[in-house]
This record gives C-alpha cells, structure tokens and sequence, in this order.
C-alpha cells in the first residue's frame, strides 16, 4: 500500500515562498511558452487575413484600400498594440535566454550556478526590453 503525501489545501499560497529559483524558472519557461504557442495560432489567424489583400490589384495596394493593410495600420497606432508588443519581446527574450541556460544545463556547463544564471536570464530580459522601449512606443505618438 503507498503513502499519501499531505500537499495541504490548495489555498494555502504559502509554499510559493518555499519555491527556488529553479522551479521559478521551470513556472516562468512553461507560462512564455504557452504565451508563445498561443500568439503564434493568433498571429496565424491574422495573417490568413491577407489571402484575399493578395490578390487585389496594384492600383487597390497602393491606395491602402485593402482590408488587411488599414487593418495593420490601425493597429500598429494604437499604444495598447505597442505595449503588448514590447510584452511579446520580453516573453521571447526570456524564453530564449532560460531555453539557452538549460541546454548549458543539460551538458553540464553551469551546474552549480543555476541560479545565478536564472538571475542572470531575468536581468538580461529586462535591459533589452526596457532599451527597446524607445523604438516600440514611438510610432504610437
């Protein structure tokens, strides 16, 4: 007969403290993963939008008379579109550079320092998202 494990009631949001650095980076890859899949399937869908724009003619493109453009248009004005593409850029920096540690951790390179270069993936994704603020937001003005 096995034991049970008393995992406590679900509300019980303490043992989030209890969590290292590790499983932080465990929660955070699955989560920009899954925000990855599901803008890949959305930016699909937009872009399948475009069949018919490909088709129109020349003089219908230059004119920006087509559904597709003014629909991109409009939505790379508004500043809410911006903002959600610098989040985009964080999901993505980050997932590449913890998906870039654990395969260092994987072969064995930086075994004992697996924190430090959680830390380190966490900080190198905040530098490039806020320097790429600047060139996100200022079409939106």
């Amino acid at each position: 007969m096995s034991q049970s494990y008393d995992r406590g009631l679900i509300e019980d949001f303490g043992r989030w403290r209890e969590f290292e650095a590790g499983m932080w980076a465990w929660i955070f890859h699955k989560f920009t993963g899954w925000v990855l899949i599901g803008y890949l399937f959305t930016h699909i869908a937009v872009l399948s939008t475009a069949i018919p724009a490909a088709g129109a003619s020349e003089a219908t493109l230059m004119a920006e008379a087509d559904v597709y453009t003014q629909t991109i248009v409009t939505l790379e004005e508004l500043l809410l579109v911006r903002v959600l593409e610098v989040g985009l850029l964080a999901v993505a920096v980050f997932h590449m550079l913890n998906g870039t540690r654990l395969l260092l951790v994987d072969l064995g390179v930086g075994l004992e320092s697996q924190d430090k270069s959680f830390y380190a993936s966490l900080i190198l994704t905040g530098a490039i998202t806020v320097a790429s603020v600047p060139t996100f937001i200022a079409g939106a003005f």
